[in-house]
């Protein structure tokens, strides 16, 4: 076989013997070794110091100069120890991905000397410019100050060399240039409002904290194989390319035995996680093939985001190990199912209360449906920018492509939640029973609301699921504070509203668990077109959630546009979380970031079609144009005519294909130079969703066509088969 791209499937479908490895150590001998948390701490800072920081975290004390001084020595120790030789500030950028600037601690000294530095001041604060990440207008390049604060609450790590400090990145002026900053201002926003609230069920001094818990799927191919697609390389999907006769109709792959191969990265994968506290707990074979998902056990949600960071960056670097390359890409094939990444949110109390779990008696059933209905306001309140944070241009492949959640945000309650809430609805009154006893909800119908009492909707975008939501919309490559910052941001200004509306109850008179159960069915009943038990993937469903008032937008750019809503900046500047003016700019990026990646995907295509494709189909019409003149050559007129046909189809088939993709390529570019022209970046996006999408699908049609029909031997492009079945 001459051809590289056979040459590289041979190579990829060598069976690498799996080499027996000895007993891994138990977890708990190693687990966290990589992190300077609490354990880490105890030797190196004395219990002052330490308590100063367990203040800072839980109580969101500011530490003073001689305190972060003395950190950041112990810190330095213990890195130098682990073998560590340089520090970064490790911050979110709204790329989407993670920054750093490497430091070395070695400083000169005297004449030709060197020592250890790493004071109080570069642990707490630097400045790296870092000009050139998007701002979406907040700095301009000869403003180019942006400054990184350590952030306590999520602990330092080590990777290979570096120790890395998880930071917040603002600007001069002190917006927000990260995804970090929002989030934790929107925790604090939510952690507060609850709070307030929950003094009213005897709960008191003891914060709130938003939780997730995030699924993680990706995909794995095989390295040699990645490097003969330039569309994988620089687009992260296929661009092209026709589906395999067998794929995930089968549904052999879902929770099949793991190939040996990929257990092996996976076994790397939990290690490397383990080591800097990444509770996975999870691993499995997901719907399409070659497609895999992890998951850890829940965190509060700062911490889980960065640590769901840190394990995208681990995985690719393993995989490389390994020889496979990971796609996280939300649709890197057509045809089979995409990834996300699940985010399940709940709130609870540093005592372990959790706010969306059902209770053993009547009171804590009333704080349940209390937080439950409240939940059901804010999305039903703000579902368009529920959406909005989670629409990309990659992300909008998933959504709505029957294997993902409608571009519909509806919520999934189940039949028992559902029915409690019907019987909230129906009654009126509520029953004293004592005070040791609490109230009861005057509703004898409702048996006692047990955990895991629902079903699961596949097709729900915000399912709940038995003691928390489940945001299934969510992108595989997504950064999940854009998610949970709105999360915790529209039920911060919810409970505060409803706390309102309980307040001025209570001054009319009534008893403060009446006001409560009577406010929660004002504000379920106000919130209950949100809720849809039936198949969010029907036509139906679509019409239905026109007639409810829901928001149906698909087009990305539009979707957008709910940042900068009347209702979405109330919501975010009243909690404190995002002015009117970071939102601007967070939405100008998105419009950015959108036409930059359909334009990226539009020079692929044509690069693609124009070198790689028609090239080798016009050899193969060759081909086939030399065999039908050599017939011709050799039989009678009616003979010829009688043999030929189906090969003056093909060439023929093949020259239509050929001709149109050729047209389409050139008409492509043209209409996407036209709107990359424009000036308005909002206009500039509809353009390119609305005129230059549609021909990344109509190319695509022809060359897939021509796929087909050129001679395997000489097709360029390892396929579908080649690439979704690892062995």
């Amino acid at each position: 076989m001459a051809n590289s791209r056979l040459k590289a499937v041979e190579k990829a479908f060598e069976h690498q013997p799996i080499v027996a490895t000895p007993p891994a150590p138990a977890t708990s001998e190693y687990y966290g070794c990589m992190v300077f948390d609490r354990k880490n701490m105890r030797g190196y800072l004395s219990s002052d110091i330490r308590r100063a920081i367990y203040e800072s975290i839980e109580q969101g004390k500011t530490l003073d100069r001689d305190v972060a001084e003395q950190v950041a020595a112990g810190m330095k120790r213990w890195a130098m120890d682990m073998g560590a030789t340089h520090c970064t500030h490790w911050f979110q950028p709204l790329t989407g991905g993670t920054a750093e600037k490497h430091d070395s601690f070695a400083d000169p000294y005297g004449k030709g000397e060197s020592i250890e530095v790493f004071s109080g001041k570069q642990l707490c604060q630097q400045e790296p410019d870092a000009s050139s990440f998007p701002s979406g207008g907040l700095r301009n390049t000869f403003e180019a100050r942006g400054y990184t604060a350590w952030d306590p609450s999520s602990p330092a790590f080590i990777l290979g060399d570096c120790l890395c400090i998880p930071t917040v990145f603002i600007s001069y002026t002190g917006e927000a240039l990260d995804f970090k900053t929002p989030l934790l201002k929107s925790d604090s926003a939510v952690s507060k409002a609850a709070a307030d609230l929950l003094a009213y069920f005897g709960i008191k001094n003891d914060p709130v904290s938003s939780y997730l818990g995030w699924e993680q799927e990706y995909f794995l191919v095989d390295s040699e194989l990645y490097a003969q697609r330039p569309d994988l390389i620089m687009a992260e999907r296929t661009l092209i390319g026709h589906n395999s006769a067998r794929n995930q109709q089968l549904d052999d792959h879902y929770f099949g035995s793991i190939p040996p191969r990929v257990v092996e990265f996976m076994k790397d994968l939990e290690f490397e996680c383990y080591k800097l506290g990444i509770p996975v707990k999870t691993r499995h074979n997901e719907v399409a093939p070659n497609q895999f998902e992890i998951a850890p056990v829940y965190e509060k949600s700062n911490l889980a985001i960065d640590h769901n960071l840190l394990l995208m960056s681990l995985m690719r670097s393993i995989a490389e190990r390994h020889g496979f390359k990971v796609l996280l890409h939300e649709k890197p094939f057509e045809g089979v199912n995409g990834s996300g990444k699940h985010c399940n949110w709940s709130l609870a109390t540093d005592s372990g209360i959790g706010l969306m779990s059902p209770g053993k008696n009547s009171t804590e059933n009333l704080r349940f449906l209390c937080f439950m209905a409240n939940t059901l306001k804010a999305v039903y309140d703000n579902n368009a920018l529920l959406k909005a944070c989670v629409m990309t241009a990659t992300n909008a492949h998933r959504l709505g492509a029957n294997e993902a959640p409608p571009a519909i945000i509806s919520s999934f309650l189940g039949e028992q939640v559902s029915k409690a809430f019907e019987e909230l609805l129906s009654s009126e009154d509520m029953v004293e029973i004592s005070d040791k006893r609490g109230f009861s909800l005057g509703i004898p119908q409702i048996p006692q609301l047990l955990l895991d009492n629902t079903d699961r909707n596949r097709t729900s975008p915000f399912a709940f699921t038995g003691n928390r939501f489940e945001f299934r919309a969510v992108g595989s490559s997504a950064n999940c504070s854009s998610a949970i910052t709105v999360l915790n941001t529209i039920m911060a200004h919810q409970l505060k509203v409803f706390k309102a509306a309980v307040d001025a109850r209570i001054a009319k008179g009534e008893k403060p668990l009446k006001a409560i159960l009577d406010e929660t069915r004002e504000t379920y009943r106000s919130a209950q077109t949100i809720c849809f038990d039936g198949n969010g993937y029907s036509d139906d469903w679509k019409k239905e959630a026109k007639k409810r008032g829901l928001d149906c937008e698909t087009s990305p750019p539009l979707c957008f546009d709910s940042y900068l809503s009347s209702q979405s900046v109330m919501v975010y500047s009243e909690a404190g979380v995002m002015t009117e003016e970071e939102l601007e700019a967070r939405t100008e990026i998105k419009w950015e970031i959108y036409c930059k990646k359909i334009d990226i995907e539009v020079r692929i295509l044509a690069d693609l079609t124009e070198n790689h494709i028609l090239p080798v189909a016009t050899r193969y019409e060759n081909v086939l144009l030399d065999n039908v003149t050599k017939m011709k050559a050799i039989f009678s007129e009616e003979e010829f005519r009688t043999i030929a046909d189906s090969e003056i189809a093909t060439i023929r088939d093949i020259a239509l294909h050929m001709n149109e993709a050729r047209k389409l390529i050139i008409e492509m570019e043209d209409t996407a130079d036209k709107a990359a022209a424009s000036k308005d970046a909002r206009k500039r996006a509809v353009a390119y969703h609305d005129k230059v999408v549609p021909f990344l699908d109509n190319v695509r049609k022809h060359v897939d066509a021509l796929e087909m029909i050129v001679d395997d031997e000489m097709w360029p492009l390892p396929k579908y088969r080649e690439l979704l079945f690892i062995r």
